[in-house]
């Protein structure tokens, strides 16, 4: 039975063995478009606000999760933000200790109502705490590729 086939009966159901010849590619979507374009031309975070709910997400998003309306005005954000919740890994997702720990963080930016999940400065590890403030240290403009590890971590402020 190939893709395209429409199944009918339940009971007409097979398997698949072996490897499923799929391939696909990942894209930004047009809000991760203009969000990583913005962070790479000039180090700027975008974000989306509903206009009808009144809350603004970082990273952006082109519908309202509450209310479901388009979300057509975009606003800049500061680099700062709060450290909202974080944890540290130890271990590569196939159970392999990793060199050095990673410390992955939500950290909602200022103005914003949603959190943006990245790296925080491994050096940090002793100023750790949740509602610590942070910045976002950003790769030099010409190393940017439009991308999420165009933000380095982000680092505790004192």
């Amino acid at each position: 039975m190939a893709f395209t086939e429409r199944l009918t009966r339940n009971v007409d159901m097979t398997a698949w063995h072996g490897k499923i010849p799929v391939h696909y590619r990942y894209t930004l979507g047009l809000a991760g478009e203009k969000f990583f374009t913005a962070l790479k031309k000039d180090g700027k975070f975008l974000a989306t606000r509903c206009d009808r709910c009144g809350i603004t997400y970082a990273p952006p998003s082109v519908y309202c999760e509450r209310c479901f309306d388009a979300l057509d005005t975009w606003i800049e954000l500061p680099p700062t933000g709060t450290l909202m919740s974080f944890t540290v890994v130890t271990e590569d997702s196939s159970g392999h200790a990793l060199k050095e720990p990673q410390i992955i963080g939500a950290v909602q930016l200022d103005g914003a109502d949603t959190v943006l999940i990245h790296r925080i400065c491994p050096h940090c590890v002793d100023c750790l705490c949740p509602g610590a403030r942070v910045k976002a240290v950003l790769l030099e403009k010409k190393k940017r590729a439009g991308g999420i590890n165009d933000i380095v971590h982000f680092e505790i402020l004192e």
